[in-house]
Order: C-alpha cells, then sequence, then structure tokens
C-alpha cells in the first residue's frame, strides 16, 4: 500500500472515500464540508460511522464520518480502530484511495503518532486471505483492496513524521505477512517453507544472513528437543537462524515454528485441531519482524532463531516417560508429548545463548492456560529482568499488541523437577499452567535478560476491528518498537 503525506486540505485531495475523524469536543463541522447534507446529524462517539455523498461539483464522492469519542480518551487503539471501520467501509464500495484528515493532537510527537496508528489499523484492517478460493462472476470485479493511503496533516510534514509513517507502513505489511504465514494450511507451510521463507528475506535485505540446520546438524549439537519432536513426522525439522548485522548489543529472538501440531502421542481431541496449523504463530512473527527490521535498516543486531517441526504420533515418535537430553545438558521427562514447544524452545534458547544474544525475547502459542488468564486480550509476559520486561511492556502498549506480566517464584520452580531427570516437562499437579512452562524455558537461559510471552490467546481470533477474527500476526508490531527502542538507547 503506498502512503502520502500531505497539507493539502482533506476536501482537495483526489480519493474514493474521504474520512473526517470528529471527536466529543469538536462542536462543529470543518467549514469545508459544513455545506455537505447530513454532516451536522452524524454522530461523534467511539466507532460511530455516517457514509455521506456530498452533492457539490469536485468534491469528495463519499464522504465518512469517523466517530472518536471522548477526546480525553483519545488514544493510539481507537485510531487503530477507526481507521479499520473506514477501512472496512472503503472495501464495501470497492475504493482503492482513501484520505484522511488527521486528527487534532496536542503535540508534535502526537500528530506523528497518530499518522502512526492510523496507517497501521488501515493496513492491518485491509488483510485478507483468498488465495484458495476460485474466482467467479459474482466476486471477479471485487476491489484489490487499498492501495493508496493519503494523510492530510494540517501542518508541516517533517523527517520524524515521514519515519513513523514508514515505520508503521512496513511493520503493518509485515504483520500482514505473518497473518498469511499464519493462515495458510500445514500441508503448505512446512519447516523447509519457513525456511525458504527466510532464505527469501536474506536476499531481499543486504544486512540479512540465514543458515538452516537439518536434523543432522541436531543430532551432531545435541538438540534432543527437537530432534525428539520431529521423531514422528515424515517432515524434516529445521532450525533456522537469521542474522541482521546491525551495532552494539544483539537482540534475540526466537519463535516457537511448530506447522502442526497433533499432540503426538498424547494426542489432542480431534474438535478443532484443525486450528493446530497456527502453532507457528510464534515463528511467524519472529521471521516477519526480522524483515521488517532489517528492511527499515534499524541499527541494532538482531539474532533470530526459529526451531521448527511437526508434532504427530507414529511408531516412531518420542513417547510419554521417554528422558532426552537439551542442547545445555539438562535432562527432561517427557511426560506429555503435547508440551512439546518448551522442548524446542529449550534447544532454541539455549543456542542463541550459545550464539551471544545479550537479551532474548521469545514468542509460542505455548499453553491453553492463558487463555483461561488472560482471555484474547493480553498475551502473558514472564521474565527474569525487570528491565526488559518493562521495555516489552511499553512497546506493547504504543503498538496495541499488550501483555500483562506474570510472576516467576520458586514454588513454581520446584514442580518443574523430574523423578528421573533433571526436569519434566508436564507437571502432574497441572497448577499455573502457564508460569509452569516459563519457569521450565528459563533453565535454558542462564544469566541472560530473558522475556517469554505466551501468545496463544492473542496470535488468532481476538476479534478487534483491525485484526478480524482469523490470525493477528501479533508481536511483529511489538518487536519492530522494541528493537527502535533498544537501538535509541545505544546510541
Amino acid at each position: 500500500m503506498q502512503v502520502e503525506l500531505t497539507q493539502t486540505p482533506l476536501a482537495e485531495i483526489d480519493a474514493d472515500l474521504h474520512v473526517l475523524p470528529r471527536t466529543d469536543a469538536e462542536a462543529a463541522v470543518p467549514k469545508e464540508f459544513a455545506q455537505v447534507p447530513g454532516a451536522d446529524d452524524a454522530k461523534t462517539s467511539f466507532k460511530a460511522v455516517t457514509l455521506l455523498r456530498p452533492e457539490s461539483d469536485g468534491g469528495p464522492e463519499r464522504l465518512a464520518i469517523v466517530g472518536l469519542g471522548d477526546l480525553e480518551g483519545l488514544d493510539g487503539e481507537r485510531l487503530r480502530v477507526a481507521a479499520a471501520l473506514a477501512a472496512r467501509e472503503a472495501k464495501r464500495w470497492k475504493c482503492s484511495t482513501i484520505a484522511w484528515r488527521l486528527p487534532v493532537k496536542g503535540s508534535d510527537e502526537g500528530s506523528r503518532l497518530a499518522v502512526a496508528d492510523i496507517i497501521a489499523g488501515t493496513i492491518l484492517a485491509d488483510y485478507r486471505f483468498d488465495r484458495y478460493k476460485s474466482a467467479s462472476d459474482e466476486n471477479s470485479d471485487e476491489s484489490k483492496g487499498i492501495e493508496r493511503l493519503v494523510i492530510s496533516v494540517g501542518g508541516e510534514v517533517d523527517d520524524a513524521m515521514r519515519t513513523e509513517a514508514e515505520t508503521a507502513r512496513v511493520s503493518a505489511l509485515a504483520a500482514n505477512q505473518a497473518r498469511e504465514l499464519q493462515q495458510l494450511p500445514s500441508n503448505v507451510v512446512t519447516p523447509s517453507y519457513l525456511a525458504e521463507r527466510a532464505q527469501e528475506l536474506a536476499r531481499l535485505h543486504p544486512s540479512l544472513s540465514c543458515d538452516v540446520l537439518d536434523r543432522d546438524d541436531m543430532e551432531r549439537l545435541g538438540m534432543g528437543g527437537l530432534v525428539a519432536v520431529s521423531s514422528g513426522s515424515a517432515e524434516e525439522p529445521k532450525l533456522i537462524v537469521l542474522r541482521h548485522t546491525g551495532s552494539g548489543e544483539t537482540l534475540g529472538i526466537v519463535g516457537k515454528g511448530v506447522t502442526f501440531d497433533s499432540g503426538g502421542i498424547s494426542i489432542k481431541p480431534s474438535r478443532g485441531m484443525e486450528e493446530m496449523k497456527m502453532d507457528m504463530s510464534g515463528a511467524s512473527a519472529a521471521l516477519e519482524a526480522t524483515g521488517a527490521i532489517a528492511e527499515l535498516g534499524l541499527p541494532i543486531s538482531v539474532l533470530c532463531v526459529i526451531p521448527s517441526t511437526e508434532n504427530m504420533p507414529s511408531g516412531t515418535a518420542v513417547k510419554p516417560g521417554d528422558i532426552i537430553t537439551q542442547l545445555n545438558g539438562k535432562t527432561v521427562e517427557v511426560n506429555n508429548t503435547d508440551a512439546e514447544g518448551r522442548l524446542i524452545l529449550a534447544d532454541a534458547l539455549a543456542y542463541s545463548v550459545e550464539q551471544g544474544a545479550d537479551r532474548i525475547v521469545d514468542l509460542a502459542t505455548l499453553t491453553g492456560a492463558v487463555l483461561v488468564a488472560l482471555g484474547s486480550t493480553y498475551a502473558a509476559l514472564i521474565s527474569n529482568d525487570d528491565t526488559l520486561a518493562a521495555e516489552v511492556e511499553t512497546a506493547g502498549r504504543r503498538t496495541g499488541e499488550i501483555a500483562w506480566r506474570l510472576p516467576l517464584h520458586p514454588e513454581f520452580k520446584e514442580l518443574t523437577k523430574g523423578k528421573e531427570a533433571d526436569l519434566t516437562n508436564a507437571s502432574s499437579k497441572g497448577k499455573a499452567g502457564t508460569i509452569y512452562a516459563a519457569e521450565f524455558l528459563e533453565e535454558f537461559v542462564g544469566d541472560t535478560p530473558w522475556v517469554h510471552l505466551d501468545i496463544a490467546g492473542t496470535a488468532w481470533d481476538v476479534g478487534r476491528d483491525y485484526v478480524g477474527s482469523g490470525p493477528t500476526g501479533y508481536g511483529v508490531r511489538l518487536l519492530v518498537d522494541l528493537a527502535r527502542d533498544l537501538a535509541s538507547k545505544q546510541g
């Protein structure tokens, strides 16, 4: 999608749909639209949308007045939602160009952030997945989507605003690419497919390099978790390593890449199992965020590690009660083969530490328990480092990919101890499932500052206006924002 920032008044911009946002504090419609029939009657309450057809030569063909509600409560989330509602109206009328008037903000920084939020909400709402739909006479003339977004900023367009706009555009498009990876079926998105996507990103961006480790490499290195989980599948596992060459300390990003999770021998119920294609949502976010960081040229080094496999039952699959040895030498009783994500993440985290990551963020659709605790509103955030945890939380608030911190505690750690091995991957007591999984992962990061994001509730079916009920690409925009913040702090 092409994005333009301009000082040109909204009414003078050539577009298929003009969007006029209004808050409760605005007493009257701006004078350039004061004569539009019905404009004064449009509601300003949040999420109210009024579509008007101005009857003036040379003016807008369609004018959408979008309510923002209370001015004091206006924030980035409201703007993203409002942008999504406008995008929905544009798609309804097959509009390829939208023009926005920037809402009044209190500072230059506020204006820049408002631009970013409108761009993000528009691009995210424009996502659709129709790769496998056959064309028909009924839908063959459908719009290809929104091709151009123009924002009338009402003042000077400076370099800082252009930077915010480009960051928002690249991040949102990367999130949509992650959503496509999430939504593609598992007979397409295999570990090899994810590896090919990583290699494609490396070809696109000179700062990126890619290495792919296969089963023989994993066995040689001692990655017992990846080897065990992949042993029941005909698909070859891959450890995908993307490196973005920047400066200063290295940010490690680890994403769980189980391209289909049947549960293995501890097989899942059949109902809803088709959704287990999305158990690679952490991997899709990690890959596309790293690509976006490279495209934006952020001056920070990034090590992205994706452990990828299927988890399938077969005569060669790992069995409940088996004992494996992870990359860092710790032994694990595999008492539940459906608790496989922590086994492959353990090897990836240990590998990231070995490769020199100075701080690590991992993303994983790890536990169903997180849905009970936090629903689909927050991801769970668990960390061994208060500073990094706060930085991730801040990035989440800025982007709307919010996370709620849960505690580590020695009593939870005690549950991870095995009877016949160092650790067990599933406690018989079944307490604090989300925290338990994080306590297990902490065993593989040592003293490295680390944040774990359990995104099982936020990766899919959130229902927000700008992502709908399908895949969300959660984590892409958060990680890009975090990388920007860390890069600015290291100078």
